[in-house]
């Protein structure tokens, strides 16, 4: 039966696999193969995926000693573990485990970008056991259909970035995303900082002030902005800006609207204001960008 962890095992055991890391041509991914009953762990600063492909291994982590199966992960950031024991081989006498490196950057990123209702029922543990075990089940349908897109000619870093954010969408979806959301962000009241996030990419286009958005939310202005900057990136009125900015190029590139109606609609009350930010953000003017967007499209 064809399964994704089958499909898996074949094309990382299809690669020339030596005893412990090799590099699999996903640059954020390496396979792990281990012969003996002990089983070094990748050497990560940021956090990882660690997949068991192929046995069944014990790992050592602060928390204790967890036991994995094929098919089962554990998230670094949530807790590292220090070292493995393989309790179980595989039918070849060996283990084999898949580590994907990813960001804290990709996995806020990944956050942010869910429709609000999903993320606030991720961070208050709102989720049905049968879509965590769903979700989990599809991170390994989803690193392997990773590995089959690298096989094809028209593979591009592009293209694995992609699948690789629908990997961390279903991490953040399964039964460890709570706690990697809560991990990487480090963030008390989380859950309101990114319902003010949400709230901020719906209503980008009025004016508004960071006391209302602290106001609305029983913190003081110091506080909101400080843990606002620490989940997201950037402040409140950066993430406004970025978000009509990008709005803005949108609008010209496909509707082909002119530089002073498109900065009326996305906010901007002054125009050279926009064409300042607009050129700070994007390295040109609305207008020379927009130009050479529309060139390089019809190469």
């Amino acid at each position: 039966m064809n399964t994704p962890l089958s499909m898996l095992q074949k094309q990382v055991r299809a690669l020339p696999l030596e005893e412990g890391r090799t590099e699999t041509g996903i640059p954020w991914i390496s396979a792990y193969r281990f012969l003996g009953e002990t089983v070094s762990m990748p050497e990560q600063d940021g956090p990882y995926l660690y997949l068991v492909l192929d046995g069944t291994v014990r790992l050592h982590t602060p928390s204790g000693i967890l036991d994995y199966e094929a098919g089962q992960y554990s998230i670094s950031k949530i807790d590292t573990p220090q070292s493995g024991i393989v309790l179980a081989g595989s039918e070849r006498g060996d283990f084999l485990a898949l580590a994907a490196a990813f960001s804290v950057h990709d996995v806020i990123g990944t956050a942010l970008e869910m429709d609000g209702c999903r993320l606030r029922s991720i961070l208050e543990g709102e989720l049905g056991e049968a879509e965590m075990e769903y979700s989990d089940q599809a991170v390994v349908q989803g690193i392997a259909s990773l590995f089959a897109a690298r096989r094809k000619p028209v593979w591009s870093e592009f293209l694995g970035r992609n699948r690789m954010r629908e990997v961390l969408y279903y991490l953040l979806c399964g039964s460890c995303g709570r706690q990697l959301l809560q991990s990487v962000t480090q963030v008390e009241q989380a859950g309101a900082i990114y319902e003010a996030n949400s709230w901020i990419k719906e209503n980008f286009r009025r004016t508004f002030t960071v006391e209302e958005l602290a106001e609305d939310r029983n913190m003081s202005v110091s506080l909101f902005h400080q843990k606002f900057k620490r989940a997201v990136g950037m402040g409140p009125l950066q993430c406004q800006k970025r978000l009509r900015l990008t709005e803005a190029r949108r609008l010209m590139l496909d509707e082909e609207k002119n530089v002073t109606e498109t900065a009326a609609e996305v906010g901007y009350e002054s125009l050279s204001q926009f064409i300042r930010d607009y050129r700070k953000m994007f390295g040109a003017a609305p207008k020379e960008d927009v130009r050479g967007l529309r060139e390089r499209l019809k190469k």
